[in-house]
């Protein structure tokens, strides 16, 4: 195993922790910047770690840079290969947490005009094991509303947005809790800190629209098509009410870090028997197949790559 995660960052890669920033950094102070999160599953059997969706994340990158007012000096399919060549080069045969972020480099304060700042970008892959520890999440409802779309986009993932997150994340694990649920501005359901949100009634899967200031998740979107083409039940994007949540047979979080994880409990509520219900763990043991390259039928969704310890920087 590589002893330190690798980056490709100034043009080049070099291990992690000889990447670094000035003090002045504009995204620094101003949480200018973008980022993505990508994962990279080990299938010991194969010898081969599987990228989960590396392009559909990257084009929501781009995005995001686009309304940062970013012009990166690269394309999705060129971060695609670039991430293949980091993973390789890292040698590390587990599963990986992989960072693209971009930000604004100008080594300058008190200027809040973006098109006047310099850009620049780097691709961070880490080992990363489970996001959320609990089997089962216990999660209770934010105190904090989430940003709404006339403030900042939550359609892509703006670095200073996620403070908004950050608060409450540590709410509610403060209070003893694994995650937050946010609301959004006229007190329907928006997301998890960091994760989609799903509810399930009567085998009817319902999860809240875009226009709820929620991220479009890659992870939600593959979710919503599993469970369209695969266990044939309806899904639903409307907006949801908190009450619901509490009455819902099922709830489950989607996200890249999270991966597919059950709610068993929201503000001291059980929901539905407080354990993985029926949609959510068939849907787990689809997912978990597919993002390690072990269902043939949606190996479109990942790209291979073979880490090697012989082309390491």
């Amino acid at each position: 195993m590589a002893s330190t995660p690798l980056c490709y960052f100034g043009g080049k890669f070099i291990p992690v922790d000889q990447a670094k920033v000035g003090v002045m950094t504009h995204a620094l102070h101003y949480g200018t910047s973008i980022f993505e999160g990508i994962r990279g599953n080990w299938n010991s059997e194969a010898g081969t770690l599987f990228i989960f969706r590396p392009r559909e994340h990257y084009v929501r990158f781009l995005e995001g840079c686009s309304i940062l007012r970013m012009r990166l000096p690269v394309s999705a399919d060129d971060l695609v290969r670039l991430t293949v060549e980091l993973v390789e080069r890292s040698g590390l045969r587990e599963d990986l947490y992989i960072r693209p972020l971009a930000f604004k480099s100008a080594q300058r304060v008190a200027n809040l005009k973006l098109h006047e700042l310099e850009d620049d970008f780097c691709i961070i892959a880490v080992p990363f094991g489970r996001y959320i520890e609990a089997g089962v999440a216990r999660c209770t409802t934010a105190a904090w509303r989430r940003m709404d779309e006339t403030m900042i986009p939550p359609r892509v993932k703006i670095g200073g947005l996620y403070v908004n997150s950050i608060l409450a994340k540590t709410d509610a694990v403060l209070a003893g809790f694994d995650e937050a649920i946010l609301l959004n501005q006229d007190g329907h359901v928006a997301e998890g800190s960091g994760e989609n949100l799903f509810m399930v009634k009567n085998r009817r899967v319902v999860t809240p629209p875009l226009y709820s200031n929620i991220l479009g998740g890659i992870t939600r979107d593959s979710v919503m098509d599993l469970a369209r083409n695969e266990l044939g039940v309806q899904v639903e994007e409307r907006p949801i009410g908190r009450a619901e949540l509490y009455l819902a047979d099922e709830v489950f979080l989607t996200g890249t870090a999270a991966h597919l994880t059950a709610v068993g409990e929201i503000d001291h509520r059980p929901i539905g028997t407080g354990q993985v219900g029926p949609i959510a763990g068939e849907l787990q043991r689809l997912y978990f197949d597919i993002i390690r390259g072990k269902n043939p039928k949606y190996l479109h969704w990942c790209v291979a790559a073979t880490p090697t310890q012989a082309v390491r920087a």
